[in-house]
């Protein structure tokens, strides 16, 4: 569920919104790169600025969901996309994936705007990927079955470990992960249907999945392995 066996041209064709998305960080983020001084000037409008928004620039609360300065940042949010977005996009379609990330990252940033101080300013997807934490969660709780017993222990022990080091690290903006994540809880169960129901429950059936062995890993699943561990210590590092 977690491990990407595709190679580029399957993964844009059966994830074509985490695709766009990973694209529109990495586009955002070279533009970033460039000493530009009027686009520089275009791009500081797009930041999360309290101030901004309170003065009426609400596509503030939008755009510093597809906006990283740092590579580090960029890198793992990313990454974290590539493998945790594709299965939720494969299980809800495209309308309700999108519904969720976007939703999830908006209730981020408007809890920012609400609990930060005025001239408090932030960017990156990390809030909208802990909406995806938070609706993974909610299917381990509230739709039994559909996810394996393995990979609601890696949702589980990677959500705890974001959650924890979020107190620990420098430079996070706590409230939109913390409520990025119960955004992503909360917004689960409007588009989530009940077990039995669900039109990709089949592709990944825990009968579907085969018993863990390394002798049976190929090159690229053992590379998507590593990526995982990079994102733990990615965390642990203070990159996220």
């Amino acid at each position: 569920m977690f491990t990407r066996t595709e190679n580029f041209q399957t993964f844009l064709r059966l994830y074509p919104v985490v695709s766009i998305l990973v694209s529109i960080h990495i586009f955002f983020w070279l533009l970033f790169q460039l000493s530009i001084p009027t686009l520089q000037i275009v791009l500081s409008l797009l930041d999360g600025y309290n101030a901004g928004i309170a003065n009426g620039e609400f596509w503030r609360i939008i755009t510093p969901i597809f906006l990283h300065i740092g590579f580090g940042h960029l890198f793992f949010n990313t990454i974290s996309l590539i493998l945790f977005a594709p299965a939720l996009e494969r299980m809800l379609g495209k309308g309700k994936f999108i519904f969720l990330y976007i939703g999830a990252g908006i209730i981020a940033d408007i809890a920012t705007f609400v609990l930060e101080p005025q001239q408090y300013s932030h960017i990156g997807a990390s809030g909208a990927i802990f909406g995806l934490f938070g609706a993974y969660l909610f299917m381990v709780f509230f739709r039994k079955g559909m996810m394996d017993q393995a990979n609601s222990q890696i949702i589980i022990s990677i959500l705890v470990i974001g959650l924890i080091m979020t107190f620990f690290n420098a430079n996070i903006n706590i409230v939109a992960h913390i409520f990025g994540f119960i955004g992503g809880f909360a917004l689960a169960p409007l588009i989530i249907k009940k077990r039995g129901q669900f039109v990709h429950q089949t592709y990944y059936s825990p009968s579907n999945v085969k018993k863990f062995s390394l002798h049976k890993l190929g090159i690229k699943q053992i590379l998507w392995m590593l990526f995982g561990l990079l994102i733990v210590i990615g965390i642990l590092t203070r990159l996220i």
